[in-house]
This record gives structure tokens, sequence and C-alpha cells, in this order.
């Protein structure tokens, strides 16, 4: 809805994981930085070629740390490693554990996620926000509409 809104492009970068890493995360096996970035790294090259045509992408994506994101960050030609001031802006879409447990239950039983909820624990407690970073955080109880509306306003 975003990428719609501000006449961008979408990039799920669930759809950039490699088999080997949709498999683990059947099987309930965390990911681990090995498995995670290269991953980071295709995503990086896919933001890259858009920044690189004018392009504005909405990348959605769990960057769950800081190092993680400075690899996202640097699909900006011009980025200074540890500034922050680029072209590749983060908003955490911050929600109760339960709500996204909730909601990923269902994704997984619709058959439209390869994640088991069991794995959300993992994946919130390497979740790392530093203040400098300035990440833009949102309410995702909100509905959708109120959401893309709260991002634009901050764009």
């Amino acid at each position: 809805m975003l990428a719609k809104a501000i006449n961008g492009h979408f990039l799920d970068a669930d759809d950039y994981h490699p088999q080997s890493n949709k498999e683990k995360m059947q099987n309930g096996i965390p990911l681990s930085d090995e498995d995670r970035i290269p991953w980071l790294e295709t995503l990086r090259d896919s933001l890259r070629v858009g920044l690189l045509s004018g392009e504005t992408a909405i990348l959605g994506c769990s960057a769950l740390q800081k190092r993680y994101r400075e690899i996202l960050r640097s699909a900006d030609p011009d980025y200074i490693p540890g500034s922050y001031l680029c072209a590749v802006k983060f908003v955490l879409l911050e929600v109760p554990a339960e709500v996204l447990a909730a909601r990923l239950e269902k994704r997984a039983a619709e058959g439209n996620h390869f994640m088991p909820a069991k794995l959300l624990e993992s994946q919130l407690a390497l979740l790392q926000i530093e203040e400098a970073e300035e990440i833009m955080k949102v309410d995702a109880s909100l509905d959708p509409q109120a959401i893309v509306r709260t991002i634009q306003a901050s764009i």
C-alpha cells in the first residue's frame, strides 16, 4: 500500500531468501548470520539498482540488528558507514508480540508464509534499535491506511 501511495515499488525480502533459508525456517531452525548476510547483501544490491535509477522502493524486511541495517544502508553509494545519513530509511512497525504471533500463525495457516510462529521469539530477541539511528516507529495496530498516512506525513 505504501509503495503504491508514493509511486514506488515493493520488494518483499522473503522473496529473496534462498530455498535453504526457507527450509531452515520451515523446520523451526533460526537463521544464523551466515544465512542472513548473503541474503541482506542481495537485498542491498536490489536497493542499489533502484537508487541508481532514481526509483523509490519499499522493502519489507526484518532487518533486526543495526549491523544488518548498515548492510542495507550501504545500498546508497554516498553512505558513510555509521553516519545514518543516507537515502535508505527505516520504519519499525511496532506491535505487541502476541499480535505478531497471531498474524504470523494466520499467514502460515493460509500458506502465505514459511516461518512458523515458534521462531518469532528468536527474532524478537535479536531486535536491536538504537535511538541514534532515528528509525521511525509506527503503531502497527492501526489500520493499514492510517499506517500509510503516518509514514507519508513524515517523508
